[in-house]
């Protein structure tokens, strides 16, 4: 089979909802055809719609290997990379009651990091307000939040946290407020 017969099959596929599939003949086209920049960044974009970063990484790095003149190549990229240290960001602080303040910091430095690779993703501010959040950095949260607010004006669920953190602030206020009133 010619690898453009492949590529039409990954593409009905996506366009049935069946990424597993698409994966499937994205990654037969790969072996017809090993040095098409172009199937590689398609089957990067599939697998980071499928959350199967790692390959999504190594597919993305592919194209800008084969093709490093390509901007949309090491955009991707970028924002691959950035997905994937949000998301060993949020396993190393959600939905855990025990996270320690030195993984905390580690996931800021993550998520600074995917901030600084894709400016653009929301994500990755949210988490890293939240984050600082959690590490009664209140105002550098708020001010976090802000920037993607900016960015991004239209998304209510980002005026949501924001009144979450200034929640958080207020009562982290109020009890450094009753801590200094003790010693006193």
């Amino acid at each position: 089979m010619k690898p453009e017969s492949y590529i039409q099959k990954a593409y009905r596929c996506i366009l049935q909802n069946d990424f597993e599939e698409a994966l499937r003949w994205f990654e037969q086209a790969i072996i017809a055809n090993p040095g098409d920049a172009e199937v590689h960044y398609r089957c990067s974009i599939t697998y980071g719609r499928s959350n199967k970063l790692e390959m999504a990484i190594t597919h993305a790095e592919e194209a800008v290997r084969l093709q490093p003149d390509k901007p949309e190549f090491a955009l991707h990229l970028q924002h691959i990379k950035a997905a994937e240290l949000v998301q060993r960001a949020r396993k190393m602080v959600e939905n855990r009651k025990d996270v320690t303040k030195s993984e905390l910091y580690q996931a800021v430095s993550h998520l600074k990091s995917a901030v600084a690779m894709d400016p653009l993703y929301a994500q990755a501010y949210v988490w890293l307000a939240l984050v600082y959040s959690e590490l009664d950095e209140h105002a550098r949260a708020i001010s976090t939040l802000k920037e993607v607010i900016s960015l991004y004006p239209q998304e209510s669920g980002l005026q949501h946290i924001m009144e979450e953190l200034k929640q958080r602030l207020k009562s982290y206020m109020q009890v450094q407020h009753r801590i200094e009133s003790e010693d006193m």
